[in-house]
Protein backbone atom coordinates (compact mmCIF):
# COMPACT_ATOMS: atom_id res chain seq x y z
CA UNK A 1 0.00 0.00 0.00
CA UNK A 2 1.33 3.44 -0.95
CA UNK A 3 2.23 5.74 1.93
CA UNK A 4 1.71 9.49 1.57
CA UNK A 5 2.59 12.33 3.96
CA UNK A 6 2.43 16.12 3.93
CA UNK A 7 5.57 17.94 5.09
CA UNK A 8 5.35 21.69 5.78
CA UNK A 9 8.73 23.47 5.94
CA UNK A 10 9.55 26.93 7.24
CA UNK A 11 11.78 27.60 4.21
CA UNK A 12 12.79 26.01 0.90
CA UNK A 13 14.95 22.99 1.88
CA UNK A 14 17.40 23.22 -1.01
CA UNK A 15 20.24 24.05 -1.40
CA UNK A 16 21.59 22.60 1.84
CA UNK A 17 23.80 25.62 2.49
CA UNK A 18 23.32 26.05 6.24
CA UNK A 19 22.65 23.83 9.23
CA UNK A 20 18.88 24.24 9.38
CA UNK A 21 18.45 22.65 5.95
CA UNK A 22 20.17 19.32 6.68
CA UNK A 23 17.36 17.63 8.57
CA UNK A 24 14.72 18.96 6.18
CA UNK A 25 16.28 17.89 2.89
CA UNK A 26 17.82 14.59 3.93
CA UNK A 27 14.61 13.55 5.66
CA UNK A 28 12.70 14.11 2.41
CA UNK A 29 15.38 12.30 0.38
CA UNK A 30 15.41 9.25 2.66
CA UNK A 31 11.62 9.05 2.91
CA UNK A 32 11.61 8.96 -0.90
CA UNK A 33 14.23 6.16 -0.77
CA UNK A 34 11.91 3.96 1.31
CA UNK A 35 9.00 4.56 -1.06
CA UNK A 36 7.05 7.32 0.73
CA UNK A 37 5.14 9.82 -1.44
CA UNK A 38 6.00 13.25 0.03
CA UNK A 39 3.71 16.22 -0.56
CA UNK A 40 5.92 19.18 0.27
CA UNK A 41 4.71 22.65 1.27
CA UNK A 42 7.39 25.36 1.55
CA UNK A 43 7.14 28.88 2.89
CA UNK A 44 9.34 31.23 0.87
CA UNK A 45 11.09 34.49 1.63
CA UNK A 46 14.56 34.99 0.14
CA UNK A 47 15.14 31.45 -1.15
CA UNK A 48 13.96 30.57 -4.66
CA UNK A 49 11.76 27.69 -5.79
CA UNK A 50 13.88 24.60 -6.56
CA UNK A 51 13.29 21.98 -9.26
CA UNK A 52 15.64 19.63 -7.33
CA UNK A 53 12.80 19.00 -4.85
CA UNK A 54 10.63 17.51 -7.61
CA UNK A 55 13.01 14.51 -7.73
CA UNK A 56 12.00 13.42 -4.23
CA UNK A 57 8.46 14.78 -3.81
CA UNK A 58 5.12 13.80 -5.32
CA UNK A 59 4.01 17.45 -5.21
CA UNK A 60 5.68 20.71 -4.19
CA UNK A 61 3.79 23.89 -3.27
CA UNK A 62 5.20 27.28 -2.29
CA UNK A 63 3.61 29.95 -0.07
CA UNK A 64 4.98 33.48 0.40
CA UNK A 65 5.97 34.37 3.96
CA UNK A 66 4.49 37.71 5.04
CA UNK A 67 7.25 39.56 6.90
CA UNK A 68 5.42 42.91 6.92
CA UNK A 69 4.23 44.65 10.09
CA UNK A 70 0.86 42.82 9.67
CA UNK A 71 2.54 39.69 11.02
CA UNK A 72 3.39 41.27 14.37
CA UNK A 73 1.11 40.10 17.15
CA UNK A 74 0.72 40.38 20.91
CA UNK A 75 0.16 36.65 21.40
CA UNK A 76 1.55 34.74 18.39
CA UNK A 77 5.32 34.78 17.71
CA UNK A 78 6.38 36.57 14.52
CA UNK A 79 8.12 33.45 13.18
CA UNK A 80 4.71 31.70 13.32
CA UNK A 81 2.29 34.47 12.32
CA UNK A 82 4.36 35.34 9.25
CA UNK A 83 3.79 31.76 8.04
CA UNK A 84 -0.01 31.66 8.03
CA UNK A 85 -1.68 30.66 4.77
CA UNK A 86 -5.29 29.85 3.83
CA UNK A 87 -4.01 28.27 0.59
CA UNK A 88 -1.91 25.84 2.62
CA UNK A 89 -5.01 24.84 4.60
CA UNK A 90 -6.98 24.29 1.39
CA UNK A 91 -4.22 22.05 0.01
CA UNK A 92 -3.96 20.02 3.22
CA UNK A 93 -7.73 19.47 3.22
CA UNK A 94 -7.70 17.76 -0.21
CA UNK A 95 -6.92 14.40 1.45
CA UNK A 96 -6.44 12.82 4.86
CA UNK A 97 -2.70 12.05 4.77
CA UNK A 98 -0.69 12.57 7.99
CA UNK A 99 1.04 15.93 8.41
CA UNK A 100 4.56 16.69 9.64
CA UNK A 101 5.04 20.34 10.61
CA UNK A 102 8.71 21.34 10.47
CA UNK A 103 9.53 23.56 13.41
CA UNK A 104 7.35 25.70 15.64
CA UNK A 105 7.43 28.16 12.73
CA UNK A 106 4.87 26.10 10.75
CA UNK A 107 2.30 25.45 13.47
CA UNK A 108 -0.13 28.35 12.87
CA UNK A 109 -2.92 26.10 11.53
CA UNK A 110 -2.42 23.67 14.41
CA UNK A 111 -2.62 26.52 16.95
CA UNK A 112 -5.82 27.81 15.30
CA UNK A 113 -7.37 24.32 15.59
CA UNK A 114 -7.70 24.00 11.80
CA UNK A 115 -6.19 20.50 11.67
CA UNK A 116 -8.54 18.67 14.03
CA UNK A 117 -9.19 15.05 13.09
CA UNK A 118 -5.81 14.74 11.34
CA UNK A 119 -2.65 12.90 12.38
CA UNK A 120 -0.24 15.80 13.03
CA UNK A 121 3.29 15.75 14.46
CA UNK A 122 5.72 18.63 15.00
CA UNK A 123 9.43 18.14 14.25
CA UNK A 124 11.23 20.44 16.65
CA UNK A 125 14.32 22.28 15.34
CA UNK A 126 15.09 24.00 18.65
CA UNK A 127 13.43 24.90 21.89
CA UNK A 128 12.77 28.22 20.19
CA UNK A 129 12.16 30.37 23.24
CA UNK A 130 15.57 29.38 24.59
CA UNK A 131 17.18 29.91 21.17
CA UNK A 132 15.75 33.43 20.88
CA UNK A 133 16.78 34.22 24.42
CA UNK A 134 20.34 33.23 23.51
CA UNK A 135 20.19 35.40 20.38
CA UNK A 136 19.19 38.33 22.60
CA UNK A 137 22.10 37.70 24.98
CA UNK A 138 24.65 37.83 22.15
CA UNK A 139 23.04 40.73 20.20
CA UNK A 140 24.60 44.20 20.36
CA UNK A 141 22.00 46.01 18.24
CA UNK A 142 19.39 47.33 20.70
CA UNK A 143 16.41 47.00 18.33
CA UNK A 144 17.29 43.40 17.46
CA UNK A 145 17.94 42.58 21.11
CA UNK A 146 14.48 43.83 22.11
CA UNK A 147 12.88 41.90 19.24
CA UNK A 148 14.62 38.66 20.27
CA UNK A 149 13.60 39.17 23.92
CA UNK A 150 9.96 39.79 23.01
CA UNK A 151 9.87 36.84 20.60
CA UNK A 152 11.33 34.61 23.32
CA UNK A 153 8.62 35.78 25.74
CA UNK A 154 5.85 34.95 23.24
CA UNK A 155 7.45 31.68 22.21
CA UNK A 156 7.56 30.25 25.73
CA UNK A 157 3.79 30.50 26.13
CA UNK A 158 3.17 29.45 22.54
CA UNK A 159 5.42 26.36 22.69
CA UNK A 160 3.73 25.24 25.90
CA UNK A 161 0.39 25.37 24.06
CA UNK A 162 1.67 23.50 20.98
CA UNK A 163 2.99 20.73 23.24
CA UNK A 164 -0.64 20.02 24.23
CA UNK A 165 -1.94 19.92 20.64
CA UNK A 166 0.36 17.44 18.90
CA UNK A 167 3.14 14.93 19.44
CA UNK A 168 6.60 16.53 19.42
CA UNK A 169 9.65 14.93 17.75
CA UNK A 170 12.92 16.45 18.94
CA UNK A 171 16.41 16.53 17.40
CA UNK A 172 18.19 16.17 20.74
CA UNK A 173 17.57 14.50 24.08
CA UNK A 174 18.06 17.82 25.84
CA UNK A 175 15.23 19.38 23.81
CA UNK A 176 13.08 16.35 24.67
CA UNK A 177 13.81 16.91 28.36
CA UNK A 178 13.02 20.64 28.13
CA UNK A 179 9.69 20.01 26.39
CA UNK A 180 8.73 17.28 28.84
CA UNK A 181 9.80 18.93 32.09
CA UNK A 182 9.72 22.67 31.42
CA UNK A 183 6.93 22.99 28.85
CA UNK A 184 4.86 19.99 30.03
CA UNK A 185 4.25 18.61 26.53
CA UNK A 186 1.89 15.61 26.43
CA UNK A 187 4.04 13.30 24.27
CA UNK A 188 7.68 13.87 23.27
CA UNK A 189 9.68 11.56 21.02
CA UNK A 190 13.35 11.70 20.04
CA UNK A 191 14.63 11.12 16.49
CA UNK A 192 18.22 12.01 15.51
CA UNK A 193 18.89 14.53 12.77
CA UNK A 194 18.97 13.30 9.15
CA UNK A 195 22.40 13.80 7.57
CA UNK A 196 24.08 13.69 4.17
CA UNK A 197 26.88 11.44 5.46
CA UNK A 198 26.37 7.70 5.64
CA UNK A 199 29.83 6.77 6.91
CA UNK A 200 32.84 8.28 8.67
CA UNK A 201 35.41 9.56 6.15
CA UNK A 202 37.96 11.11 8.48
CA UNK A 203 41.53 11.09 7.09
CA UNK A 204 44.39 9.41 8.95
CA UNK A 205 47.69 10.97 10.12
CA UNK A 206 48.17 14.76 10.43
CA UNK A 207 46.63 17.87 8.92
CA UNK A 208 48.24 21.28 8.65
CA UNK A 209 46.06 23.85 10.44
CA UNK A 210 43.26 24.44 12.96
CA UNK A 211 39.77 25.35 11.67
CA UNK A 212 36.71 27.15 12.99
CA UNK A 213 33.79 27.04 10.55
CA UNK A 214 30.15 28.11 10.58
CA UNK A 215 27.62 30.64 9.36
CA UNK A 216 29.38 33.81 10.50
CA UNK A 217 26.25 35.92 9.93
CA UNK A 218 24.88 34.41 13.14
CA UNK A 219 26.00 36.57 16.06
CA UNK A 220 26.84 33.61 18.28
CA UNK A 221 29.22 32.18 15.65
CA UNK A 222 30.82 35.58 15.16
CA UNK A 223 31.42 35.81 18.90
CA UNK A 224 32.88 32.29 19.08
CA UNK A 225 35.34 33.07 16.25
CA UNK A 226 36.26 36.39 17.88
CA UNK A 227 36.76 34.68 21.25
CA UNK A 228 39.13 32.15 19.67
CA UNK A 229 41.14 34.95 18.04
CA UNK A 230 41.40 37.05 21.19
CA UNK A 231 41.76 34.37 23.86
CA UNK A 232 43.17 31.17 22.30
CA UNK A 233 45.13 32.03 19.17
CA UNK A 234 46.40 35.30 20.64
CA UNK A 235 49.61 33.53 21.73
CA UNK A 236 49.64 30.24 19.79
CA UNK A 237 52.04 30.09 16.84
CA UNK A 238 49.85 27.57 15.01
CA UNK A 239 48.02 28.18 11.69
CA UNK A 240 44.36 29.01 12.29
CA UNK A 241 41.68 29.31 9.60
CA UNK A 242 38.22 30.82 10.11
CA UNK A 243 35.77 29.97 7.31
CA UNK A 244 32.12 30.76 6.75
CA UNK A 245 29.31 32.80 5.35
CA UNK A 246 29.33 36.60 5.37
CA UNK A 247 31.77 37.41 8.21
CA UNK A 248 31.55 40.94 9.59
CA UNK A 249 34.14 43.52 8.60
CA UNK A 250 35.22 43.65 12.26
CA UNK A 251 35.92 39.91 12.35
CA UNK A 252 37.82 40.04 9.04
CA UNK A 253 39.98 42.88 10.34
CA UNK A 254 40.79 41.01 13.57
CA UNK A 255 41.72 37.87 11.63
CA UNK A 256 43.99 39.74 9.19
CA UNK A 257 46.14 41.33 11.90
CA UNK A 258 47.06 37.96 13.41
CA UNK A 259 50.25 36.55 11.82
CA UNK A 260 49.15 32.89 11.89
CA UNK A 261 45.46 33.42 11.03
CA UNK A 262 43.48 33.77 7.80
CA UNK A 263 39.77 34.04 7.07
CA UNK A 264 38.00 32.39 4.11
CA UNK A 265 34.89 34.34 3.10
CA UNK A 266 31.88 32.48 1.65
CA UNK A 267 33.63 29.24 0.66
CA UNK A 268 31.77 26.85 -1.64
CA UNK A 269 30.52 23.60 -0.14
CA UNK A 270 33.39 21.78 -1.84
CA UNK A 271 35.95 24.24 -0.43
CA UNK A 272 34.47 23.97 3.07
CA UNK A 273 34.53 20.17 3.02
CA UNK A 274 38.10 20.26 1.72
CA UNK A 275 39.16 22.47 4.66
CA UNK A 276 37.40 20.24 7.20
CA UNK A 277 39.18 17.25 5.66
CA UNK A 278 42.64 18.87 5.65
CA UNK A 279 42.53 20.44 9.13
CA UNK A 280 44.45 18.80 11.96
CA UNK A 281 41.98 20.12 14.55
CA UNK A 282 38.39 21.32 14.08
CA UNK A 283 37.81 23.76 16.95
CA UNK A 284 34.11 24.41 17.54
CA UNK A 285 33.25 26.02 20.89
CA UNK A 286 29.76 27.37 21.43
CA UNK A 287 28.26 29.82 23.91
CA UNK A 288 24.77 28.56 23.19
CA UNK A 289 23.33 25.27 24.51
CA UNK A 290 20.33 25.14 22.16
CA UNK A 291 19.90 22.68 19.29
CA UNK A 292 22.28 20.19 17.75
CA UNK A 293 25.42 21.57 16.11
CA UNK A 294 25.57 20.21 12.55
CA UNK A 295 29.05 21.63 12.04
CA UNK A 296 30.32 19.37 14.85
CA UNK A 297 28.79 16.31 13.20
CA UNK A 298 30.34 17.39 9.88
CA UNK A 299 33.74 17.61 11.59
CA UNK A 300 33.28 14.20 13.24
CA UNK A 301 32.29 12.50 9.99
CA UNK A 302 34.90 14.19 7.78
CA UNK A 303 37.67 15.68 9.92
CA UNK A 304 40.40 14.68 12.35
CA UNK A 305 40.57 15.81 15.99
CA UNK A 306 37.53 17.78 17.19
CA UNK A 307 37.83 20.17 20.16
CA UNK A 308 34.63 21.59 21.69
CA UNK A 309 33.33 22.90 25.00
CA UNK A 310 30.53 21.30 27.01
CA UNK A 311 27.94 23.85 25.86
CA UNK A 312 28.53 22.80 22.25
CA UNK A 313 27.51 19.18 22.85
CA UNK A 314 25.64 19.52 26.15
CA UNK A 315 26.45 16.14 27.70
CA UNK A 316 25.36 14.17 24.63
CA UNK A 317 26.84 10.89 23.37
CA UNK A 318 29.26 12.97 21.28
CA UNK A 319 31.33 13.59 24.43
CA UNK A 320 32.85 10.13 23.84
CA UNK A 321 34.41 11.14 20.50
CA UNK A 322 35.26 14.83 21.08
CA UNK A 323 37.99 16.53 23.12
CA UNK A 324 36.44 18.80 25.76
CA UNK A 325 38.03 22.13 26.75
CA UNK A 326 35.97 24.65 28.67
CA UNK A 327 38.22 27.69 28.91
CA UNK A 328 40.97 29.38 26.91
CA UNK A 329 43.90 27.84 28.80
CA UNK A 330 42.47 24.31 28.55
CA UNK A 331 41.90 24.86 24.83
CA UNK A 332 45.46 26.13 24.26
CA UNK A 333 46.88 23.09 26.06
CA UNK A 334 44.66 20.70 24.11
CA UNK A 335 45.60 22.30 20.76
CA UNK A 336 49.33 22.07 21.58
CA UNK A 337 48.84 18.41 22.53
CA UNK A 338 46.85 17.43 19.43
CA UNK A 339 48.51 19.49 16.70
CA UNK A 340 51.32 16.98 16.08
CA UNK A 341 49.33 13.89 17.16
CA UNK A 342 48.35 11.66 14.19
CA UNK A 343 44.68 10.76 13.84
CA UNK A 344 44.35 6.96 14.05
CA UNK A 345 42.19 4.13 12.77
CA UNK A 346 41.11 3.39 16.37
CA UNK A 347 39.58 6.87 16.59
CA UNK A 348 37.80 6.38 13.26
CA UNK A 349 36.41 3.05 14.49
CA UNK A 350 35.06 4.65 17.68
CA UNK A 351 33.30 7.29 15.59
CA UNK A 352 31.83 4.67 13.26
CA UNK A 353 30.48 2.66 16.18
CA UNK A 354 28.60 5.65 17.58
CA UNK A 355 27.64 7.71 14.52
CA UNK A 356 26.71 5.03 11.99
CA UNK A 357 24.18 3.48 14.38
CA UNK A 358 22.66 6.64 15.85
CA UNK A 359 22.39 8.60 12.59
CA UNK A 360 21.15 5.76 10.36
CA UNK A 361 18.95 7.67 7.89
CA UNK A 362 17.00 4.70 6.53
CA UNK A 363 16.29 3.26 9.99
CA UNK A 364 15.18 6.68 11.21
CA UNK A 365 12.96 7.25 8.14
CA UNK A 366 11.14 3.97 8.87
CA UNK A 367 10.75 5.00 12.54
CA UNK A 368 9.22 8.34 11.51
CA UNK A 369 6.69 6.63 9.26
CA UNK A 370 5.72 4.23 12.07
CA UNK A 371 4.88 7.19 14.26
CA UNK A 372 2.97 9.02 11.52
CA UNK A 373 0.75 6.08 10.51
Amino acid sequence: MDKHIHIVTHDVPWPVDFGGMFDLFYKIKNLHEIGVHVHLHCFTNKRAEQTMLNRYCETVNYYPRDTSFKSFSFNIPFIVKSRSSTTLLENLQKDNYPILLEGIHCTYLLYKMKLEGRKVMVRLHNVEYLYYNQLAVHEDNLFKKLYYQYESFLLKKYERRIGQLADIITLSKKDASDYTNELKAKNVLFLPVFLQWNDVNSPLDCGTFCLYQGNLEINENDKAATWLLENVFNTLEIPFVIAGKNPSKALQKKAHVKPYTCIVVNPSDYEMQDMINKAQINILPSFNKTGIKLKILNALYNGRHCVVNLKAIDKSDLMRICHISNDAEEMKNKINELFKQPFTQDEINRRKELLNNKFNNIKNAHQLMEWLH
